[in-house]
């Protein structure tokens, strides 16, 4: 399976080229149009997103499918994920203490991939007081073990390892096969 995955875009249109791939993701801050427009350039029929700390309270346009605390199938694999960053400022949209998320995360289902905007814990950090991880990831991760986490906001091009589960960092765009 091919994937494509967007996070943390300012663009305002796709201007990043065109391929082939099975699955579009995104991992917030990413304007819907461009999200669209990604998934028409890729052939991505299919197309899973969870929202950033950065983005709107309004609903994902036709035909991307919101993944916050939800599951959906696709090619075989389960799909899941969470919105948002920790709540650095008293306002703002998907800002969440550490202690929502664990509590968020506490029965959510076992899945493959696991999209989210933020990251575990101390994997990808930057200790900046507004780019570092969430500790019930971390638990999620240990207990349920998905195959990938993929996710944004730390504004970085990384992977990572946490036991057997991989840990994608994503700035901008890129091409991830399983």
């Amino acid at each position: 399976m091919k994937i494509l995955v967007l996070a943390d875009i300012d663009d305002f249109h796709w201007q990043h080229g065109a391929g082939k791939a099975d699955v579009l993701l995104s991992c917030g801050d990413v304007p819907d149009q461009v999200i669209i427009e990604a998934a028409k350039a890729y052939g991505c029929s299919t197309i899973f997103a969870v929202k950033g700390n950065h983005d709107t309270s309004t609903p994902f346009r036709e035909p991307i499918t919101d993944l916050h605390l939800k599951v959906r199938e696709h090619m075989g694999l389960k799909f899941g994920g969470l919105n948002g960053s920790w709540k650095y400022k008293p306002i703002g949209y998907f800002l969440y203490e550490q202690e929502d998320v664990q509590k968020f995360l506490g029965s959510f289902p076992p899945i493959d991939i696991f999209l989210s905007h933020n990251s575990p814990r101390k994997i990808h950090d930057r200790e900046d007081e507004v780019h570092y991880g969430f500790d019930g990831l971390n638990s999620y991760i240990l207990k349920n073990k998905p195959k990938i986490l993929i996710h944004g906001h730390q504004h970085i091009n990384k992977e990572s390892q946490l036991e057997n589960t991989r840990i994608i960092g994503v700035l901008g765009h890129k091409i991830i096969e399983i």
